[in-house]
């Protein structure tokens, strides 16, 4: 392993993330020939095989699933080291990598925008994926933070609230109850609802506070995204509980409307995350720190902007 090079590394890795010594050679810019022979003399400096083709496909060999360990642990110390001389520098370069919930990809972007424009030597890595894909990243520690609907208490981890989530009732305008005012949450259990998939933050909410007030939810459909829910809800299939945030700029412009229903909005918060005793990076904690910060736009993205037009009730008071 001392006569490997770092770049026979980065080479491995790449093929060991991406499946393919093709795919691999067109992210690192390299022809397939220089992949091969640089996987081969890292073989030949282990002498284990390191990958196995089984068909078309490739796979780890339990040698290959230990050195691509090795080298994750080894380029995070590497991207450590860039960011502490940075720092050093007076400078906040580096790389951070988010996982946030479907629901949080409403605020995340201006969320982003602005604290790379305060700190632009930062990349930023996002991804988007359901409550399920995030907590299973979070346990297995893929990336620097996570943003999800409510504390991953099924995993040890820290989490803290940055900002409010409240969750609205939503229906077509021509929904008989749309003019409503104080609706018995009630006369809700008799309407069709329309829901995210199990597992889903926004349903699990959903269902403890109808499960605590002795009700049943007339479940009609499930839809695996925000987007798919609010059409349907244009279209009156039923009514749906959603993130106030969902609203923000792409709701069908004066379709929907937040019914005015007791007990609701339902208070909850967005949280950040990380697996407990992990060591944050020093672009982490800068994150971090921007959002303790509590910059007037997290005040702004709290609450839905009546400029938007795009929900007749929103002015109602709550």
């Amino acid at each position: 392993m001392r006569h490997s090079t770092i770049r026979q590394l980065e080479v491995f890795e790449a093929i060991a993330r991406l499946k393919s010594f093709t795919r691999a050679a067109e992210e690192l810019f390299l022809t397939q020939p220089t992949v091969s022979m640089q996987i081969k003399k890292l073989t030949d400096d282990i002498g284990l095989p390191l990958f196995e083709q089984v068909g078309k496909k490739i796979y780890l060999t339990d040698a290959g699933k230990e050195l691509y360990q090795t080298c994750l642990g080894i380029f995070e110390h590497f991207e450590r080291f860039e960011m502490i001389a940075s720092n050093m520098r007076g400078l906040k370069a580096g790389k951070l990598r988010l996982a946030v919930v479907t629901t949080a990809k409403y605020f995340t972007p201006r969320l982003l925008g602005m604290f790379c424009k305060k700190y632009p030597g930062i990349e930023v890595k996002l991804k988007v994926t359901n409550r399920e894909r995030v907590l299973e990243r979070l346990l297995h520690n893929q990336d620097d933070l996570y943003i999800l609907g409510q504390v991953p208490e099924e995993i040890d981890a820290v989490a803290a609230p940055f900002l409010d989530n409240p969750l609205v009732v939503l229906a077509s305008t021509n929904h008989p109850l749309a003019k409503a005012r104080n609706i018995p949450v009630q006369s809700l259990s008799e309407e069709a609802f329309i829901m995210r998939e199990p597992g889903s933050g926004t349903r699990m909410a959903t269902e403890r506070f109808f499960t605590d007030r002795g009700l049943k939810i007339n479940i009609r459909m499930e839809l695996g995204s925000n987007e798919a829910i609010k059409q349907a809800i244009v279209g009156e299939l039923g009514i749906a509980v959603l993130s106030r945030h969902t609203l923000a700029l792409d709701a069908p412009m004066g379709q929907l409307v937040m019914l005015d229903v007791e007990g609701f909005p339902l208070k909850r918060s967005w949280y950040y995350a990380y697996p407990s005793g992990k060591q944050l990076s020093i672009v982490a904690e800068t994150f971090l720190e921007y959002l303790r910060q509590a910059p007037d736009f997290l005040v702004d993205l709290s609450c839905y902007h009546a400029s938007v037009g795009c929900c007749p009730l929103l002015n109602k008071s709550n």
